[in-house]
This record gives structure tokens, sequence and C-alpha cells, in this order.
């Protein structure tokens, strides 16, 4: 039975690759057009995760997924879906994640009093994963490095069902990056980011509240995206910036417009990706002690390189 289970993944890659395929027989329509806070240079087609979340929620309900976390995945879609067509408000988006945080927490029972702080953690990856879909090939390679390392730690804990399913999502994340690997025939665009991001979240809280693996495991397998994205924010809120707006103040941005370009800066980002995930599920075998000593260094690590690029990036300012 447990080997019937992991079908999932290869069904799950040929439904999104499928899905994305049949997308890009309409490329004329729904095109994201080029403007001077985006890295693309031509109107490219969006709606590529359309095939991601079809596929994780096919595969879920043949896995036994609850029912509720997929209605949550497909609402969080729809509502995303609504905005790539006709932009809804800040608060109103916000309003629907914090929502579904607040759902899973109520499906895993966490106690009241973790509530506030869950709900903000799983808020924070649903739409920090979506301020890093930004470059071609970034967002899927994550999410099959990301929840690869999920599939690995639910499998260690026991937990077959569940480790599948996260490989599913990891196959289906390699299924649109097939179309979305630099040079990008298509985008995966918020219909495909923000579930992602709910389910990085929202899975690690899962994982980490039932014992699967330690609360550092989540922010290893997604430390790139992590780490960029709360250092931008942090720079923005401090100079007076809207956070919530489009920019270009990423590292990864900056690489790109350094001169690595999207298969430069996607290939090494995919690198340090592929690392710090296979670093993760190696931890879980080592001691406490040695599992936190290991995850500082390697988020120290990640820090700096980001800082000598953003240092670089300074100084080309500078000189123009």
């Amino acid at each position: 039975m447990t080997g019937n289970l992991w079908l999932a993944v290869p069904v799950s890659f040929a439904l999104a690759w499928a899905v994305v395929r049949l997308r890009l027989r309409f490329a004329d329509r729904g095109l994201d057009q080029p403007n001077h806070r985006s890295l693309h240079e031509r109107p490219t087609p969006h709606g590529g995760g359309l095939g991601i979340v079809l596929a994780l929620l096919l595969t879920g309900a043949w896995l036994g997924v609850p029912n509720i976390l997929l209605a949550m995945v497909l609402g969080l879609a729809l509502l995303s879906l609504t905005d790539d067509l006709w932009h809804l408000p800040f608060w109103l988006r916000l309003a629907g994640h914090l929502g579904a945080a607040a759902v899973l927490c109520y499906l895993v029972a966490l106690p009241a009093l973790w509530w506030l702080p869950a709900m903000l953690a799983v808020g924070w990856m649903t739409n920090l994963y979506n301020f890093m879909d930004g470059a071609d090939g970034l967002a899927g390679s994550q999410g099959v490095a990301g929840f690869a390392a999920y599939a690995a730690g639910f499998a260690m804990a026991g937990d077959s069902a569940m480790a599948a399913w996260c490989a599913a999502v990891a196959a289906a994340c390699a299924g649109f990056l097939w179309f979305n690997w630099p040079p990008a025939k298509i985008f995966m665009g918020d219909v495909g980011s923000i579930p992602l991001g709910f389910l990085a979240g929202g899975l690690g809280m899962v994982g980490a509240w039932q014992g699967a693996w330690p609360s550092w495991f989540p922010l290893m397998a997604f430390a790139p995206f992590v780490l960029d994205a709360s250092a931008t924010l942090m720079r923005r809120a401090l100079a007076g910036k809207r956070v919530w707006e489009a920019h270009r103040e990423h590292t990864y941005q900056h690489m790109v417009q350094l001169g690595y370009g999207h298969l430069g800066m996607t290939s090494r980002w995919s690198a340090l990706m592929l690392a710090g995930a296979v670093l993760a599920m190696g931890l879980l075998a080592l001691p406490g002690w040695a599992q936190w000593t290991a995850v500082l260094a390697w988020l120290t690590f990640l820090a700096v390189l980001g800082e000598q690029m953003n240092r670089r990036w300074r100084e080309l300012q500078i000189e123009c």
C-alpha cells in the first residue's frame, strides 16, 4: 500500500506538465507585461501555477489529505487567480491568507496561546513566497527543494501519506519548472505562489507541532526565500517604503541586474536551495545541539552571501 502512495509523484508531475502545456496553447492571452519593477523584457503568459494547484488537489484527494486543507488551498488559489486578473486590495488578500492560517490552527488543534504567532508565521510565509516569485525558475526550484525536504521529514516520522503528498507537490513544481526554467515560457502567478507559500508555512507548522521535525526544519528547507524576503522587508520598512508594493530590491533581483541574468542567478540559487534541503534532512539524525549549531552556521553563510551581493549592488549604484 505504501508503494502505491508514491505513484502520486509521477502522476503529479504529469498533471502539472499537461496543464501548463495546455495553458501555453493560449499564450497570447493573460500576458504579464514588462514594467519598471519587473525583470522580464517581453510579454509572458502567467497562470502556470494552475497546473501545480490542480496536481496537488487531485493527488491530495487520492492520498486522503483532509478535505478542509484541500479546500483552503483551492480557496487561496481562486482568491489569487482573481487577484491576477483584477488586482484585489492588499487588505482583502491578507485577510484571506490569515483566515486560511486560522483554519489550519483549528484543524491541528493548536492551543489558543499559539494561534496568533502561528497565523503570522504562516501568513508571512504565504506572502514571502509570492514576493520571491519574480525571476525565471526561482519559485519552482524552491518548491522542488523545499517540499522534497518536507517529504523526507514526514517519511522519517512515519507519515507516509503526507510524505507522498509533499513529494507530489515537489513533482508538480518540477512539471511547471519544465516550462519556467530560464528563459521562461510562462510564469507561475499568484495562483501558484500563494498556495505554495501557504503550504510551506502551514505544513512546516503542522510537522513541528506533531513532532515530525524540530522547529528549525521549515526554516532550513526554505531558507533562501525566507532570508531574502525578510531582510528586504526590513530594509524597506526602515526606509519608510510601502512593503506590500512591487519593487526590485530583493537580492535575487540585484543579481539579475548585476549581469548574472536569470539563468546565472537561478542556477546559483537552486544549488543553495538543494544544499540547504539536503543539509536539513541530514541534520535530523544528529543531536539537538549539533542541529542548532549547523542551522545557525548555514543561515549565517547565506546572510553573508546575500550581503556581499547587496553591497556590490550599492557600489554599482554609487558608480552610476
